[in-house]
């Protein structure tokens, strides 16, 4: 049994673990930006549990004008609630819960919450091999990214609502 719920600051921790066991190297967040994730728009930070202990969890933050190779905006600067484009930061299923199709039911539920909330558009990087991954899930392929976020390529996807 699988339940969702809106992020709190308590949740910081469990996330950078799972962010650390999920993500190579330079990728993960740090735990200050997580909490800052948290506090700052918890409206956009979609959590996961599974028989009472989070699993995975879906960040983002919103902005008018989206720049994905913008650093900065990991830190919420230039972030607006307001705005109509979400930009997803994290994607990320503990490693001992993949597998089950859970990314799939939990981006089905950041998506009908951002519907909900009437966003336009969710924009998100990912590395190469998670491209037909987005692309099942209805985003866009728009180019390779100008990031190199972590030291790796990263490419550039889009879902408009």
């Amino acid at each position: 049994m699988h339940n969702f719920r809106t992020g709190t600051p308590s949740d910081a921790a469990r996330c950078l673990d799972i962010e650390i066991a999920a993500y190579e190297g330079d990728e993960a967040a740090t735990l200050e930006k997580i909490t800052q994730r948290l506090c700052e728009y918890p409206q956009g930070f979609l959590v996961l549990e599974m028989d009472d202990k989070l699993i995975g969890f879906i960040n983002s933050g919103c902005a008018h004008k989206v720049e994905m190779a913008d650093e900065d905006f990991k830190e919420l600067i230039g972030h607006s609630p307001e705005a109509p484009n979400v930009v997803v930061m994290s994607v990320v299923i503990d490693p001992d819960y993949q597998g089950r199709g859970l990314s799939t039911r939990m981006m089905d539920e950041f998506i009908r919450r951002m519907n909900a909330m009437s966003k336009q558009t969710i924009h998100l990087m990912c590395r190469e091999q998670h491209v037909p991954l987005y692309e099942k899930f209805g985003f866009t392929y728009i180019r390779p990214s100008q990031s190199d976020h972590g030291g790796w390529v990263w490419h550039e996807m889009l879902m408009t609502l």
